[in-house]
């Protein structure tokens, strides 16, 4: 448990990095009156969660690896930051659509039905917590797999 403190580490400064972001995009009224352009600039994300990658592996090959670490090492590591990322995805969804953008269901549901690409019914299906659980756990183990494998390439180091 020790040896894995710094991705533990990195997964909660992950998820705070996500609440922040979901707070900006709220913020930004993306989440409502805005919610054309949501689609568009939800995507910008990636840039500091692939920061958050580069920061994490960065400090595991230095304090964990003394400078030296081999890709595999780092996807290990990365997969361990998205394992605690994952398992607390039901935990960061609930705080963003109970506190953060509580009406965001209903805007994204509307927005989608008034210009038909969804009907009622799927819309209703689509955007719900329920459904969202889902999605976001699926899609952040999917995407933490491919982050880390891409980021362990560039922080690689031989000895």
């Amino acid at each position: 448990m020790k040896k894995r403190l710094i991705e533990i580490k990195w997964g909660l400064i992950f998820v705070i990095m996500m609440l922040i972001w979901m707070y900006f995009e709220k913020a930004m009224g993306w989440h409502d009156e805005k919610i054309a352009e949501h689609a568009t600039y939800t995507n910008f994300v990636a840039i500091p969660a692939i920061l958050v990658y580069v920061f994490a592996l960065l400090e595991k090959r230095k304090k964990h690896y003394h400078n030296v670490m081999s890709w595999k090492q780092g996807f290990v590591s990365g997969l361990i930051i998205t394992a605690v990322v994952v398992i607390l995805t039901p935990f960061s969804q609930m705080v963003t659509h109970d506190l953060i953008s509580p009406e965001y269901f209903n805007n994204a549901s509307a927005f989608a039905v008034n210009q038909g690409q969804m009907t009622q019914e799927e819309a209703d299906a689509y955007f719900n917590l329920k459904s969202y659980l889902w999605q976001s756990a699926v899609f952040a183990l999917i995407i933490g797999a491919v982050t880390s494998a891409l980021v362990a390439v560039f922080v690689r180091r031989k000895g």
